[in-house]
């Protein structure tokens, strides 16, 4: 089997328009990084197919759907402030859907241990009867969803570092223990959710863990979000599958973010998330593209993200002159012990139990 696969088509190019943060530019700087990296020489192409009609529509409303479409068979168009189209945004869409379900099968297949689908537009912001922040279709809620009806999976854990709270993912999973939604993004910025609070209801009461950070954190605070938070809960989960929405707009160069992850930062985050795939679901990893809008920032950090899900060792981490800490504040602290004790009726945070 081999290790690693990834989507990407040029059609993802052709989702744009004038003066906007989420251009063709990060992509195309993400494939020449690869290249110059030689990390492409070492990780094989996944083909993308777009989703069916009735894919997207196990999250979205038919109306939706049709909503894009017909918006680009016009010529395209602003559906808010944030959000465009293009004449070819509905088909980049849903070959972005279609690409992740196919790093979903070849992974699912054994295929490949782990895929990253290079696609865009993003999609973790997308509501199921909405497009908002830069997004058309929700591409890894979908992904969750077609596991589920395609594969059978009960447990599927979603993990979200994009510097923005995941709006459209949590509310499809919010009623639900199918999914378990961990999101550690930026409080106080766009979309304006993902509140500690925020943990479910229903029969997802304690499936959604959200992780709302103070601006300035960095490669030290986000890994010990991770081994305090997420591993432990993930442990106890036992995920059958494991979905990353990747977003890299918390990278210290990001000028939308205000977060100080580097590179080695995001290769970190995902052996962690390695680490809990290896011992409860034979490694199965899809990754998929959602914010960054650095392009080198963004492109040294995907490459270091190929880095971990392939156990390659390129150099591929910026110099940012700034020696990494190796403590963290009192006050971060109490924010995770806060986040651990609204939890603690749903999951134990001691690191020794729940083992898979």
């Amino acid at each position: 089997m081999s290790q690693t696969g990834y989507v990407y088509d040029p059609l993802y190019l052709d989702h744009y328009t004038s003066y906007h943060p989420e251009c063709p530019e990060r992509l195309e700087k993400i494939m020449s990084k690869l290249r110059e990296t030689s990390i492409l020489d070492y990780i094989q192409s996944i083909p993308p197919r777009p989703a069916t009609v009735e894919e997207v529509a196990l999250v979205h409303s038919p109306a939706h759907i049709e909503d894009i479409r017909q918006i680009c068979l016009n010529g395209g168009g602003h559906l808010d402030p944030d959000t465009y189209t293009s004449e070819r945004s509905y088909d980049a869409a849903m070959l972005a859907t279609g690409g992740l379900l196919c790093a979903v099968d070849k992974v699912m297949e054994g295929k490949f241990r782990n895929a990253f689908a290079l696609v865009r537009p993003p999609g973790h912001h997308a509501m199921p009867e909405r497009a908002m922040g830069f997004c058309l279709f929700n591409n890894v809620a979908i992904a969750a969803r077609y596991l589920e009806k395609t594969y059978g999976l009960e447990r599927i854990l979603i993990v979200d570092w994009d510097v923005h709270h995941g709006n459209g993912t949590e509310f499809t999973f919010y009623n639900t223990a199918k999914v378990l939604y961990f999101s550690v993004h930026q409080s106080w910025i766009f979309p304006g959710t993902g509140w500690t609070n925020d943990i479910g209801k229903g029969e997802g009461k304690g499936f959604t863990i959200n992780v709302p950070l103070e601006a300035g954190m960095g490669d030290i605070e986000y890994e010990t979000v991770f081994q305090e938070i997420l591993y432990p809960a993930a442990m106890q989960y036992k995920p059958q599958f494991i979905l990353i929405s990747a977003g890299q707009d918390s990278h210290h160069s990001d000028p939308i973010g205000s977060m100080r992850l580097t590179s080695l930062g995001f290769e970190n985050l995902t052996k962690m998330v390695m680490n809990i795939a290896d011992k409860c679901c034979d490694g199965r990893i899809a990754a998929t593209l959602e914010g960054g809008y650095n392009l080198e920032g963004q492109a040294l950090s995907v490459a270091a993200i190929f880095n971990a899900l392939s156990g390659l060792n390129f150099n591929v981490h910026e110099d940012t002159g700034v020696k990494r800490t190796a403590t963290v504040s009192p006050m971060f602290m109490n924010d995770i012990n806060e986040v651990k004790k609204i939890h603690e009726k749903y999951w134990d945070f001691d690191m020794n139990k729940g083992m898979c």
